[in-house]
């Protein structure tokens, strides 16, 4: 029976960060994504820029090119193709995991595909695919959507955006800006302060100017096919409605976490118990890397901080290995 020594959950940036650091260290590695390659990146919306600079996004030694230095999300999904190209790394797509157990200290990993066994587990799994549901009625008509691609199914429609986050404030200028008739549904004051500062004075001065609606401290009652109800602090408002976008977030899949027995904490942020100078849980063998990291805290964690959970990582884990631990 051959084990690896290192099981790689997740095909996103910090998921291929861990396999460069395995290449480094001469490991025997494999990482397993349930989707296309950096498959959270190719579920962002396809005209959205990235926060961050393109220099703060590279990784294992390649030079990351943008015709701007805030890069698009094609070019992050070019760069980290030829990142994974570059190393060689070993990367199974369209492979989901299914359980994990651990047995007399080795892990058995059963996935779509087939079985592994590894010494250790690396937890790089993001938070893209489960949305924050806003658990009202009429949230699963068919109108209503908490993912966004473009803006031209929109267009000449009357939109309901939810959210006043980064998404939410793209959403409903680009929409906007393509002919829709948006309504913004905030549950605070306004529009967040994290905002990406190029983009908050644009949205703040249509919401101003009244181009596009915007009911602050609300939220949303009801959902029906032709309106939607909303709570506002002067009582409820129904708005006629084609489509609700509900840009809500998303929180991470914690059902490997609870299969291997990594301990939550107790708040409402719902953090994985870990060691913060390795990124070893409470379970050892199990590591943490990227998003997951902060469990519903989903703002704490990029990739510019996290690519270092994959340095840590690896270098505990030869550290283990040399002491025979």
């Amino acid at each position: 029976m051959e084990f690896l020594d290192v099981f790689i959950i997740g095909g996103g940036p910090i998921g291929l960060a861990c396999g460069i650091e395995c290449e480094k260290a001469g490991l025997d590695y494999v990482i397993v994504e349930k989707g296309v390659l950096t498959n959270s990146l190719y579920n962002y919306p396809m005209n959205m820029t990235f926060f961050s600079t393109s220099d703060k996004l590279e990784m294992g030694g390649i030079p990351f090119m943008s015709v701007s230095h805030k890069p698009t999300r094609t070019e992050a999904l070019e760069y980290y193709r030829r990142v994974a190209q570059s190393w060689k790394l070993k990367v199974q797509l369209y492979e989901q995991v299914k359980t994990i157990s651990k047995e007399q200290g080795v892990f058995k990993v059963i996935t779509s595909k087939g079985t592994y066994f590894a010494k250790n587990i690396v937890m790089a799994t993001g938070f893209y695919d489960l949305p924050n549901l806003m658990n009202v009625p009429g949230e699963d008509l068919p109108k209503v959507s908490h993912y966004y691609r473009e803006p031209w199914p929109y267009i000449g429609q009357k939109i309901i955006v939810v959210g006043g986050a980064n998404s939410a404030v793209d959403v409903a200028l680009e929409t906007w800006r393509k002919g829709a008739e948006v309504t913004m549904v905030l549950k605070n004051d306004g529009i967040d302060d994290n905002v990406k500062y190029w983009v908050k004075p644009d949205i703040e001065n249509r919401i101003k100017e009244g181009s596009i609606r915007a009911f602050s401290n609300a939220t949303i009652k009801e959902i029906k096919e032709e309106n939607v109800l909303i709570s506002t602090p002067e009582g409820e408002v129904s708005i006629e409605n084609d489509f609700v976008l509900a840009m809500t977030g998303y929180v991470p899949n914690f059902s490997l976490l609870d299969q291997l027995g990594v301990e939550l904490s107790l708040d409402e942020k719902r953090q994985p118990c870990y060691d913060q100078t390795n990124q070893e849980s409470n379970v050892p063998g199990v590591y943490l890397a990227g998003v997951v990291c902060g469990g519903l805290n989903t703002r704490e964690f990029f990739i510019e901080n996290s690519i270092v959970h994959a340095e840590n990582i690896i270098r505990h884990i030869m550290e283990k290995n040399k002491g025979g631990m």
